[in-house]
Formats: C-alpha cells, sequence, structure tokens
C-alpha cells in the first residue's frame, strides 16, 4: 500500500519544477503537492493553469527567503517532502547581475534548511517525539564541476566542485549547506546534480527554445564563439523521473548525478533544430500562416538565421554527467534520445504559440 505524501515544491512555477509538477500528479495522484513560487520573471503561474483545480494542488505566491512563510507551509499542509527547485538560473544573468543568485540560490537554500530543520526536527525534539523521516531534496546542477576538456570523462559526484561563474559558485555554495545541514543536524536530505535540461515550458531565453522562437520569428540565432561547446542534454521528463527514484530510493546524505547520455555541440544542436523546423513547415501548411513571420523556415532556410557572435566571460567548455551511481542504485535509465526529446520539444512549441508569445510580449506578468 503506497504511502501518502505531501509535498511542497519550491520553484514549481518554472520549468524544470512544473514539468515535476505535473509528472508527480499523473504519476501519483493520491498526493498532495504545494508550490511556492515568488514568481520573479522566469515563474510562470500559466504553466499550472490545467491542474489548478486538482483538489490535490495548491499554489502559493511567496519567497523561499520568508522562512516563516515556509514554516508555516510545512505545518498547515503536513509537509512530508520538500523539493527544491526554486533558482536563478540563467548564467548570462548571473555575470551582469549576481546579486540575486546569492539572494535565491544561498541564502534563499539558507532559508528552507533552517525552517525544515526547525519543524521537523528541532520542535519533535523539543517534545519528546522522534522526528519522522522527513525529506529534502534538493535539485543542482552539473556546472558545479566546472569545465571538461574533450578527452576527460564525464563528471561523478566524486568529482571536485571547481565553479566557474556566480550561478554555478551560488549553486555550490547550496549544495555545501545541504550536506551540512545532513551531517551537522541529522536533517534528512538528497541531492541530484543534472545536466541541462530541455523540454516544455522552458523560458525562451534558454538556448533550446530561444532557437525555435527566433525562428517562428525571423531573427537571428546567435552562436556564442564556435558553437562548439559541449553540453550533456536531458530531457526534462526524464530529470522528473530520476528525481522520484531518488525520493524513492535514494539514500539519505547522498548525491545523485542525473544525466541523459546526450552530449552534443551548441551548433549542431542549433543546425538539428533547423533541421527540424524546416521539415515541420514542409509537412504542415498550414504553419506558414500561424506563423506569417516565419519566412526563412517556411523556404526551408532555417540555418540562414544562424549568426556567431563574441563568446560569453567564463564559458565553459563541455559537461557531461556520469549517472552510472543513479543507474545501478535506483535502476535509472533516460527514456528519450536527444532525437526523440527535441522532436517532440520542437512539436509543443508549435502546439503552444500562446505559452511561449504571452513571455516575449510581457504579458504573461500580467
Amino acid at each position: 500500500m503506497k504511502v501518502q505524501r505531501s509535498l511542497l515544491v519550491t520553484g514549481g512555477a518554472g520549468f524544470i519544477g512544473v514539468n515535476f509538477v505535473h509528472y508527480w500528479l499523473k504519476q501519483h495522484s493520491e498526493d498532495n503537492v504545494v508550490v511556492l513560487d515568488a514568481l520573479t520573471y522566469a515563474g510562470n503561474k500559466a504553466s499550472l493553469k490545467s491542474i489548478s483545480d486538482s483538489p490535490n494542488f495548491k499554489f502559493v505566491h511567496g519567497d523561499i527567503c520568508d522562512t516563516e512563510l515556509v514554516e508555516k507551509l510545512i505545518k498547515e499542509y503536513a509537509i512530508t517532502t520538500l523539493v527544491h527547485f526554486a533558482a536563478e538560473s540563467h548564467v548570462d544573468r548571473s555575470i551582469t547581475g549576481p546579486d540575486a543568485f546569492i539572494e535565491t540560490n544561498i541564502i534563499g537554500t539558507y532559508s528552507l534548511l533552517k525552517a525544515c530543520k526547525k519543524v521537523w526536527v528541532d520542535e519533535p525534539k523539543q517534545q519528546g517525539i522522534e522526528p519522522l523521516a522527513h525529506r529534502f531534496h534538493h535539485v543542482s546542477t552539473d556546472e558545479v564541476y566546472g569545465s571538461l576538456a574533450p578527452n576527460d570523462p564525464p563528471f561523478k559526484e566524486s568529482n571536485p566542485y571547481e565553479p566557474n561563474s556566480p550561478y554555478s559558485a551560488s549553486k555550490a555554495a547550496s549544495d555545501h549547506l545541504v550536506r551540512a545541514y545532513y551531517h551537522t543536524y541529522g536533517l534528512q536530505v538528497t541531492t541530484s546534480n543534472c545536466s541541462n535540461n530541455y523540454g516544455p515550458y522552458h523560458f525562451p531565453e534558454k538556448l533550446i527554445p530561444l532557437i525555435i522562437t527566433n525562428i517562428l520569428n525571423d531573427k537571428p540565432l546567435p552562436i556564442y564563439g564556435d558553437g562548439q561547446q559541449i553540453r550533456d542534454w536531458l530531457y526534462v521528463e526524464d530529470h522528473a523521473r530520476g528525481i522520484e527514484l531518488v525520493l524513492d530510493k535514494g539514500v539519505v546524505g547522498e548525491n545523485y548525478n542525473i544525466g541523459g547520455h546526450n552530449e552534443w555541440a551548441n551548433i549542431d544542436i542549433v543546425k538539428h533544430v533547423c533541421g527540424l523546423m524546416n521539415q515541420a513547415f514542409a509537412d504542415n501548411s498550414e504553419l506558414s500562416s500561424i506563423y506569417p513571420l516565419a519566412k526563412s523556415v517556411a523556404e526551408g532556410k532555417a540555418e540562414s538565421l544562424i549568426t556567431f557572435v563574441t563568446d560569453r566571460a567564463g564559458h565553459d567548455r563541455r559537461y557531461a554527467i556520469d549517472a552510472h551511481k543513479t543507474n545501478k542504485e535506483l535502476g535509472y535509465q533516460p527514456e528519450e534520445s536527444f532525437e526523440s526529446g527535441i522532436e517532440k520539444t520542437v512539436l509543443w512549441y508549435l502546439s503552444n504559440p500562446s505559452w511561449w508569445q504571452s513571455i516575449l510580449n510581457g504579458s504573461y506578468r500580467d
């Protein structure tokens, strides 16, 4: 018999968080899910519209740095599991404005840990009650490990942390705080470090949705440097499935790498997406009327929009995840290849123009 859980999902209106919430409620319809999101620029409540009327779902507009609010939610909804996605995550923004990354990724994580420790550990002990087996799961990134040379083996959980941007440094700090709260206070924690995610509801400033939406608006496709930066790409629902396994089978205090086994250079991704978009327009004549600005792709020439731009500061050359531990201990395997996942992603953006157009014109904030 399955035990009903009550989840608090931070950042559940953001890209990875919202996909996790949709996945979780589909797989665990008996569980309750509370989303806490500050709805900063990358949070979009419209992404949760299809489940907003579910009796098992609750949305709370609030800041993870508000420790009292987090304590209140944990108590009010009898939270048994906290899944922490909330983060500032765009590397370019961290270079030009690192303050928000320090505040959200470090101070915010500390605030959540402090609230969970108080409600789950301190207060039961004060009452002479043995603390229950709650779980704080922290979602992190492979960028904390730094950069790989072309022939280096992929990152393992044992790799030293060598962050190279304010973003990755702030995530590394949050990982260390989570570890410290386990070893010092006995808070029941797990951490997962994932490779680059892609899929539905991805904010259009990131590479893949930026390329898709720019093609549809006949705008240049900017490629940093020579475009040979390599990333390991993970379909977002495969990531949700990996977190599910960590929550169900993961050992408290452990870190787990979740990767997609899909290393692609940026320029090759862009060219592949261009090819998929060209084919989509060739197969469906109605797309040209739906997207009248998409003149290059309508002519089968999406690649003509590729434009090389100056490389960004501190641009890591390669990331790759070794998910052997997660595969062996938890039985994790991604279900999507990059080819299958990217085709689903392109079709989703073509089928959901109102979602991404509202972001581009700013109306999603209304």
